[in-house]
């Protein structure tokens, strides 16, 4: 039995190390396919990584309007891949604190709330604040827009986790429900919110945009903050990784084993929140990322959360920045927005997710 765990243990480190290898190679492939192909043209390999070269100041640049064509480009498949793998490791982490592969930002309306809260800011700092105009590039407008997505995002996930765990006991049926209803009441304010600035066209079409989901027009600053919350939430794995496997088997059991619970679940919900907020204030509410990359991870890799948790992310990056890539590639005259594209490949994967439990579920 011990031989067989070992071997066990062995080949999954084996299949981690592999599928992390190909993660990683996909998203540099998808970073030159997303250079070179799009609606305004293509450019060969050659002048894709000379673009690239000269944006980093190693190299001379292209004609000013291919320039600046691959440098919005660059810009926009790096939002991609960094609010995937935000999205993704936030669902993972999810996943781990309330042990069920159906929790996700965006099924537990953690990205509703963020998105409500984000969109707040952005009416705020759009009709009180002109000094601080997003356009305008105010320097306290993103600090702001992430902050309040941090709030909304926080005001979601801390009632779900006490409604969800009573008794020490993740009740599914509870998480779920809870959900749905944090879910309707944030779209319901947002949609509230929508028809009131009808009347200021800018403020109005951020908060469209915010609502589908976007990765147009992107800036320098935009792409650097679900990176930056990335390079936290990676830095924070090895620290609740153990814990978060520890868990899997009950609070108590946990407890009795030398984890902290109450310590570990708002560690894991403050970052969750922070990745989810990050990724909300720079391309709205796009849902199911957290869902799908982690569940696929898992089935591939086991659910030890060392190996789960930086190749959800890598899975995430991929999974966004691909069907960017795909839509932008064979449908270029059809804007579909990011949380489009993801709700039509998410919602039947988690359709088929609970049937494939509906036994476990008709016990609850």
């Amino acid at each position: 039995m011990g031989r067989e765990r070992l071997s066990d243990g062995r080949a999954e480190r084996s299949r981690a190390w592999t599928v992390g290898v190909a993660l990683a190679l996909a998203w540099v492939l998808l970073y030159v396919w997303a250079l070179r192909t799009g609606p305004t043209g293509s450019y060969s390999l050659g002048d894709a990584l000379r673009g690239t070269l000269a944006a980093l100041g190693l190299g001379e640049p292209l004609e000013s309007r291919e320039q600046t064509i691959l440098r919005l480009r660059a810009l926009r498949v790096l939002a991609a891949l960094g609010v995937g793998a935000s999205l993704a490791l936030s669902g993972g982490l999810l996943q781990g604190l309330f042990r069920n592969v159906l929790a996700s930002p965006g099924v537990l309306g953690v990205t509703a709330g963020s998105s409500l809260g984000a969109a707040l800011a952005i009416a705020s700092i759009g009709g009180f604040g002109p000094g601080l105009s997003m356009e305008g590039g105010g320097a306290l407008a993103p600090v702001v827009v992430t902050l309040a997505a941090l709030a909304g995002a926080l005001l979601v996930l801390v009632p779900l986790g006490f409604v969800a765990s009573a008794g020490g006991r993740v009740s599914v049926p509870t998480l779920l429900l809870a959900g749905m209803a944090m879910n309707a009441l944030c779209s319901a304010l947002l949609a509230a919110l929508q028809s009131l600035t009808l009347g200021d066209f800018e403020v109005a079409r951020a908060l469209f945009a915010w609502a589908f989901g976007t990765l147009d027009d992107r800036a320098a600053w935009q792409v650097a903050l679900p990176w930056l919350a990335l390079v936290v939430g990676v830095l924070a794995i090895p620290l609740v990784a153990r814990e978060l496997d520890l868990l899997a088997t009950g609070d108590e059991d946990a407890s009795a084993l030398g984890v902290r619970v109450p310590r570990v679940r708002t560690q894991v919900l403050v970052l969750s929140a922070l990745l989810a907020a990050a990724a909300v204030s720079v391309a709205g509410q796009i849902l199911f990322v957290g869902l799908l990359a982690p569940h696929a991870v898992r089935l591939v890799t086991g659910s030890a959360h060392a190996r789960l948790l930086p190749l959800s992310a890598l899975a995430g990056g991929v999974l966004l920045a691909g069907a960017d890539c795909l839509q932008r590639t064979w449908l270029p005259d059809v804007h579909a927005a990011p949380g489009v594209l993801m709700s039509l490949l998410g919602a039947p994967f988690f359709l088929y997710i609970l049937a494939r439990q509906r036994e476990e579920l008709s016990s609850w």
